[in-house]
This record gives C-alpha cells, sequence and structure tokens, in this order.
C-alpha cells in the first residue's frame, strides 16, 4: 500500500497549540476565521519582513538601494496593505507611531549592516523537512534570510524580529523555529556544516547567534514528534489565558471573555497545508 500522506505542520502550528489549545482548535481543526484578522504589531511586523526581503533581493541583484529609497518601499507597503480595521490593543499609541518605529527599525539596520557583504544566498526561502523515516510528519518553514559566511565558512539563518521585548538568553536557547530550520539546510548542505542560528531584534539593534550541535537536533526531532503526536490524541481543546489574550483575533470567541465561537463549517477539510508562515511570533 502506498504511503499516506504526511501531515504537515509548522512551528507555529505546534506553538498556537502550546499557547492556547481552544485557538489551535479555532483556527486549525475548525478552520473559523478570527474575528479580528489584523493587529498593528502583524501589520508591523509584515510590512519590514518585506521591505528587507526586497532590500536583500535587491542587493542579490547586485543593487543596494539607497536608505531613502528603502524607507519609501516601506511606506508604499505600510499603506497599501494597511487595513482600516487593525487592532491597537496599546490606546495610548496610533498607526503613525508604529510606522515611526518601523521607520527606527529599517535605519538602524540600514547603517549598522551597510553596505550588505554577507554573501546572502536566498530570501524567504521554503524548507521542508522530514521528521521520521515513515515521513508520517512534516514541518515547513520560511526562511527570512539564508546567507553563507565566507570568513568563518558558517551557513547563517537570519530572522528578524519586531516586538519591543528581548528575550532571556534560555528563551533563545530554547527556540526551536531556527533550530528546526538549520536541519534542513544541514540536509541540503552536509551534516558536518556548521550554521548559526542568528536573530535580529529590530527594536533594541541587537544580533544574536547561537549554534546547535547535531546531537541537540536529533534530540529537538524526537521533542517534536512527540508534541505533534500530542496535537493529534488531543480531544479537548481548553482555553488558556496569558498576556497574548489582548492581541487574539479569536478573543471575541472566547468563553473566558464571554464569548461563544460561530459553527464549524461542515463541508471543509482541515487544511495540513502551509500556504505562508501563518502567523508571526511575538516574543
Amino acid at each position: 500500500m502506498p504511503n499516506k500522506k504526511p501531515k504537515i505542520y509548522s512551528h507555529s502550528r505546534i506553538s498556537t497549540f502550546e499557547q492556547c489549545p481552544f485557538k489551535f482548535k479555532l483556527h486549525y481543526i475548525d478552520e473559523i476565521k478570527p474575528a479580528i484578522e489584523h493587529t498593528i504589531e502583524t501589520h508591523l511586523g509584515s510590512a519590514i519582513h518585506s521591505t528587507l526581503e526586497w532590500l536583500y533581493t535587491q542587493i542579490m541583484g547586485k543593487h543596494i538601494p539607497t536608505l531613502d529609497e528603502t524607507i519609501t518601499y516601506y511606506a508604499v507597503k505600510w499603506q497599501d496593505s494597511y487595513a482600516q480595521d487593525t487592532l491597537i490593543v496599546k490606546k495610548e499609541l496610533t498607526q503613525k507611531d508604529y510606522f515611526n518605529k518601523g521607520v527606527k527599525f529599517l535605519v538602524d539596520y540600514y547603517t549598522t549592516h551597510h553596505p550588505f557583504k554577507d554573501n546572502t544566498l536566498e530570501v524567504e526561502k521554503r524548507i521542508l523537512i522530514n521528521l521520521d523515516e515513515e515521513e508520517k510528519y512534516k514541518i515547513q518553514g520560511f526562511i527570512d534570510r539564508l546567507s553563507y559566511n565566507l570568513q568563518t565558512g558558517e551557513y547563517e539563518i537570519h530572522d528578524y524580529k519586531t516586538a519591543n521585548s528581548m528575550p532571556r538568553k534560555h528563551q533563545i536557547d530554547n527556540d526551536r523555529q531556527l533550530a528546526l530550520y538549520s536541519i534542513a539546510i544541514k540536509e541540503l548542505f552536509g551534516e558536518e556544516k556548521d550554521i548559526c542560528l542568528t536573530w535580529h531584534f529590530l527594536a533594541h539593534n541587537q544580533k544574536i547567534c547561537i549554534r546547535k550541535t547535531n546531537k541537540e537536533l536529533i534530540e529537538l526531532k524526537k521533542e517534536i514528534i512527540q508534541a505533534i503526536e500530542k496535537i493529534e490524541s488531543t480531544t479537548n481543546f481548553p482555553t488558556q489565558k496569558s498576556i497574548l489574550c489582548n492581541w487574539c483575533g479569536y478573543k471575541d470567541y472566547c468563553p473566558e471573555f464571554g464569548g461563544c465561537p460561530p459553527e464549524k463549517d461542515s463541508g471543509k477539510i482541515p487544511n495540513q497545508e502551509i500556504t505562508d508562515e501563518e502567523l508571526l511570533d511575538i516574543w
């Protein structure tokens, strides 16, 4: 008999279950659209990611845009994709405040990294990882930027963070997303290759790099399989309140806040394919 089609998960999908099983059920099983589809934080993150993707695409094409060109691209991207129903949780701030925050992110990043001689290979690189020999589960993701450091001989996986908070060392060390992506890069270029997992915390204009051993990556695969098996065996999806509820698009449907979810569309089959990064992480 042919193998069953593998189930494709993502770091975002697993993290959503761990953050709130109820939210996971609404989003991934019932496929209910959130009552609030846009927050100012996700809009900012999307505009910044799009701008940096454009910047490095130009650089790979042997053209380095000026800072003014980069900010102009950002401004157009911001305006074109801004929705009037975008949620701003912090009422003391306005859309303009967040826009200006993005400008500062880009100015700081541009001036720090210009003239961008870091040998970027790809942007928004799609990766797909087999977690088990039977290919029952796969992990899909998108690398913000992949480069090869000619001085150190390392591949570098870059990820941009636009949140205000700076994570603690143990949070970075235990972060699974880029570690998972490094598995895919080692499968492409060799298990012996050294990989630097690089986070750019734009609000602080700081770059942090860590490395994982092959042994750690093998253990990570096991951990992810266990997390997926837990999801697959779950029949009860309770709510889980946290500070992140303030930004949750399903808050209006949540019984913790007096809400009730709409009826599931029983004619739809839960989507196992992931067509984008799904959710921008909030740290």
